[in-house]
């Protein structure tokens, strides 16, 4: 009844879990002993990762041993200040100015080199270590907000919660005291949660994102319309800004489909009062389609790859908008607007 769940023991949340290994027939063995080796291998792995549940894959053997010395280099990697923070810009699409940035977490290992998010986010997210990682990246947000505020730049910070974080009852404080600590009022920061991560416990997620709300915090939902939250849900939620998932943007050129999903997903969000931003912004002609559709900010490689902390207060004050008037538009995409 505990288990998979955020418990309190002297004052400190606790997690607890069990570790699950599986494996099929036949996909992954033909036999009974075979299959039961197998699924065993699975349970050793999910148990030394406190990864919940992992299912047996040919790598495992191979791949087990990296994972978990990977693992355990994360937990030394704030100690030995190997994170490090950089922003992606954001702009506004009407009138081209710099609003704000997303923040983003990176590992730079001393002989791994960068360790791509994709390699280390996942582990941190299975064994709690997530909240380690959040802590740091919220200090780093706030002390990156305070210093574009010194150097005159009033502009939205975003950083992304995970599910653990969402489930996290201490997290409402941590950054309440974070924030006051640098004197920045709440508003400055964006928090992005995924469809997924609410849906994995819609209530707890909803009581949560109530308190942050509360506290002036904007919030936003991430890589929409990859997910399964429901339009009637998503009127419940005390959202601020809806982010329109980078697959959707990237192929509109290409695909019409794909520019109605954008531009019904537009005309949702602003009939519910959200400001929408669009990823994947890669090309000066699709800044000027996302304009007309209504967009109202969007960011990408078009506008700046994400870069150091340090070098962003630099770039954002040489920021130029780019001439996009002369950009045509297709015929067929004009007949959808």
């Amino acid at each position: 009844s505990v288990s998979g769940r955020s418990n309190t023991l002297d004052d400190n949340t606790v997690d607890l879990g069990a570790g699950i290994g599986v494996a099929g027939c036949p996909e992954h063995a033909t036999n009974a002993d075979q299959l039961l080796a197998r699924a065993e291998i699975a349970m050793y792995v999910a148990k030394r990762e406190h990864a919940g549940t992992v299912i047996f894959h040919p790598e495992l053997d191979s791949t087990s041993q990296e994972s978990l010395s990977l693992l355990g280099e994360l937990r030394r990697a704030i100690d030995r200040d190997e994170l490090r923070l950089v922003l992606q810009p954001k702009v506004d699409l009407r009138t081209g100015q710099l609003v704000g940035a997303e923040a983003l977490l990176r590992w730079q290992h001393p002989t791994r080199g960068l360790v791509p998010p994709m390699r280390f986010v996942p582990f941190a997210e299975q064994t709690g270590f997530i909240r380690l990682l959040t802590n740091w990246l919220v200090e780093r947000v706030c002390r990156e907000q305070q210093t574009l505020r010194a150097r005159g730049l009033n502009l939205k910070l975003s950083l992304n919660l995970s599910t653990r974080d969402l489930m996290d009852p201490d997290l409402p404080g941590k950054l309440q005291k974070q924030i006051a600590h640098y004197g920045i009022e709440a508003g400055a920061f964006v928090l992005e949660i995924t469809e997924s991560a609410i849906m994995d416990d819609p209530q707890r997620a909803l009581q949560t994102l109530m308190k942050l709300h509360e506290m002036g915090l904007k919030l936003s939902i991430d890589d929409f319309g990859v997910g399964y939250s429901s339009l009637a849900y998503l009127k419940r939620l005390p959202v601020d800004e809806l982010k329109i998932d980078k697959s959707f943007v990237m192929n509109m050129a290409a695909d019409l489909d794909d520019a109605k999903i954008v531009r019904s997903t537009i005309d949702l969000a602003h009939n519910l009062g959200l400001t929408v931003v669009a990823e994947g912004l890669e090309s000066a002609h699709s800044w000027k389609m996302l304009a007309v559709l209504g967009c109202d900010q969007a960011q990408g490689y078009f506008v700046a790859r994400p870069m150091p902390a340090d070098q962003f207060a630099d770039w954002a004050q040489r920021w130029v908008a780019p001439d996009t008037a002369g950009e045509r538009l297709a015929t067929d995409f004009v007949a959808i607007i």
